[in-house]
């Protein structure tokens, strides 16, 4: 394998897993942020009520977005699995 296949193997791998992750990073982010600006609004400060409204937008995005992110990882799998002949 020359250090190139390596190199375009690792800049795939890291911009897949970007993309499989970013729906759900986003979701969380999102509500993370709503709720936040709502408890400095309201000044409750309490921890766990953060927790449970980013949990439930993450589950939801990622119940919304699981067709396109395991399409992603099969399209990404059938490619590093074709070009295994030419690469090495």
């Amino acid at each position: 394998m020359e250090p190139q296949n390596a190199i375009d193997l690792g800049r795939e791998a890291l911009l897949t897993a970007l993309l499989i992750s970013s729906p759900v990073l986003l979701a969380g982010m999102a509500a993370g942020l709503l709720v936040g600006l709502l408890q400095a609004l309201t000044q409750i400060q309490e921890q766990t009520v953060a927790f449970v409204p980013k949990i439930v937008a993450m589950v939801v995005a990622l119940s919304l977005t699981l067709p396109w992110l395991v399409a992603r990882m099969i399209e990404y799998s059938t490619d590093l699995i074709i070009r295994i002949p030419t690469r090495f």
